[in-house]
């Protein structure tokens, strides 16, 4: 058997990138997957295709996190089609996007995740797992300085990181587990990208003091282990260039 057998996970912000590598390797691993898009229905729908096409099960659902219509569509659409929900990765952020209310990346980077991961408790299971994931640079901002044109949005995972700990008694009573994926910049991320933008060689710089970078499926690869990974409920897994944050 493979190792999610019988497993429903919810990927949020699956539609592409990280997300969308990381519903691939879920439903390679059993699993069937949620994948959740917010305006990218074409996209959803490959990510879909090509689990379907490889033997897996998935669906897409179209859904903004920031709503409570959100959450509830996504979990509906894991209980509907699957029978259940045993395993959240909560992949969806932002905030460095233009023309977004000044308070968006607060929004959907902490009250969001919350809101997501409460709706999600109610169906979740004993045994079931629950997967953040978040930045080095945003994990260690309160004692690491980030680029100026990241510090709001990585101080709003900091935020949502720190909220979602906070359920930490609450999910040890229903047996469900948390766990924290913290990534150093990743090569080809759109995040990457506005930041290079906005920081013209921010990529080279960090790639310089790293060694090396991660990829979009390296990356993705780490934080489909910890689905099933035997650590303990309130765990950080350091994924590249964590030396750099902690000398």
């Amino acid at each position: 058997m493979a190792a999610l057998d019988g497993t429903t996970a919810i990927v949020t912000g699956s539609s592409r990138g990280i997300g969308a590598d990381v519903a691939k390797l879920l439903a390679d691993q059993g699993a069937a997957v949620v994948v959740n898009y917010r305006q990218k229905a074409p996209r959803a729908a490959k990510v879909v295709a090509g689990i379907e096409a490889a033997g897996g099960k998935a669906v897409a659902v179209g859904a903004d996190l920031t709503t409570a219509e959100g959450s509830a569509a996504l979990i509906q659409a894991a209980v509907d089609n699957f029978g259940g929900l045993g395993l959240l990765v909560l992949n969806a952020s932002g905030g460095m996007e233009s023309g977004v209310e000044e308070d968006y990346a607060l929004k959907l980077n902490r009250d969001a995740q919350v809101n997501m991961l409460r709706a999600a408790m109610d169906v979740m299971p004993s045994g079931s797992r629950v997967v953040f994931i978040t930045s080095h640079q945003a994990h260690f901002i309160n004692t690491v300085p980030t680029m100026a044109a990241y510090e709001a949005v990585a101080r709003s995972k900091r935020a949502g990181e720190d909220a979602l700990r906070e359920l930490l008694p609450e999910l040890e009573a229903k047996g469900i587990t948390l766990v924290v994926v913290s990534g150093d910049m990743i090569e080809g991320t759109v995040t990457a990208t506005l930041l290079d933008r906005a920081t013209p060689g921010a990529i080279e710089a960090r790639r310089e003091q790293a060694g090396r970078l991660y990829s979009v499926a390296e990356f993705a690869a780490e934080i489909a282990k910890m689905a099933t990974a035997d650590v303990p409920s309130g765990h950080t897994e350091y994924v590249g260039g964590y030396e750099y944050f902690t000398k």
